[in-house]
């Protein structure tokens, strides 16, 4: 009798084993560490500045995946994203430019977009938080909360000029990369946060970094190219953002060779890209081609 019993709690066993795998595998593998096809089109969609088509993309794989906040991060994205654009962020005229670099925009920022921008970042900590109390190492979860904050700080420094609030910000942003490196050191997208934060802070004169490391920010303008290259060539969804900040601060620093190649690189990637276009043709001082955004005649809204 006990031996029929042993032999079906052995079966059972078996039998639950595909399930447990199964679960064990769920937990592993999200939407931010793999290749979901829609979140992949909304990102190159996203890159070749066609913004609009991008949240639109987000947002449909987010209304079938309600409970997942890396949906709502990458609507965010999309908002935060096309701001930078309208307003030549991410382009040489601005990081060649100290008093832009440094201060932010002139002007304002469009406010309907930017609550869009804190709607959507609302929605995917609120998602994130939830998922970190079923499981306090949820890797999914870190990375949208990493996004969230380096995403904001971005927002504050760069649009808003709200620069106390900023480096909260990315103070918060460095924690949350750290911890989700601790569990998932392949997570190469989170050294975007880790390596614009050291670059800018690295940027800034003496006096002001030796007061900021009294709050525990410290800046390291080589370690945050260094971290700019890994997501540049190990990244996922964020892979060409590295790669265009790293562009971009290898002009600042001179390194031509390593800009004409990454934007080079850049422009094959995304042809439909006007910024990547207009980016490349300045590093190599050929014309600006026509109807691109980043000319050094244009002039941001404000």
């Amino acid at each position: 009798m006990f031996r029929k019993r042993k032999l079906a709690f052995l079966a059972a066993l078996l039998l639950l084993a595909p399930a447990v795998t199964l679960a064990k595998e769920a937990t592993v593998t999200s939407a931010a560490f793999t290749n979901v096809p829609e979140l992949s089109d909304g990102f190159r969609l996203l890159y070749e500045q066609k913004f609009p088509e991008a949240r639109t993309t987000f947002a449909g794989w987010q209304s079938h995946h309600a409970d997942e906040p890396f949906g709502a991060v990458a609507v965010a994205a999309s908002c935060l994203f096309e701001e930078f654009y309208r307003q030549g962020v991410l382009s040489s005229d601005f990081f060649l430019d100290d008093k832009r670099f440094l201060h932010g925009i002139e002007g304002k920022p469009d406010s309907a977009r930017m609550d869009r921008f804190r709607a959507a970042l609302e929605r995917a900590r609120s998602l994130a938080k939830e998922q970190l109390k079923a499981n306090p190492k949820n890797s999914e979860a870190l990375f949208v909360l990493t996004m969230a904050a380096g995403m904001e700080s971005d927002a504050e420094a760069i649009l808003e000029k709200r620069h106390i609030e900023s480096l909260k910000r990315m103070k918060e942003a460095n924690e949350y990369a750290r911890e989700l490196l601790a569990e998932k050191p392949d997570a190469a997208d989170a050294y975007v946060a880790l390596g614009a934060a050291n670059y800018i802070i690295g940027s800034l004169n003496r006096a002001l970094r030796f007061t900021l490391r009294f709050g525990g920010i410290r800046g390291d303008k080589k370690l945050g190219m260094q971290q700019l290259t890994r997501a540049a060539g190990e990244g996922r969804y964020l892979r060409p953002f590295a790669k265009i900040l790293l562009a971009l601060a290898a002009r600042r620093e001179k390194e031509d060779a390593l800009a004409q190649r990454l934007l080079l690189e850049l422009n094959r990637e995304f042809p439909a890209s006007p910024l990547f276009a207009a980016e490349y043709a300045k590093a190599t001082g050929r014309p600006v081609p026509a109807g691109t955004l980043g000319s050094a005649q244009h002039s941001p809204p404000k």
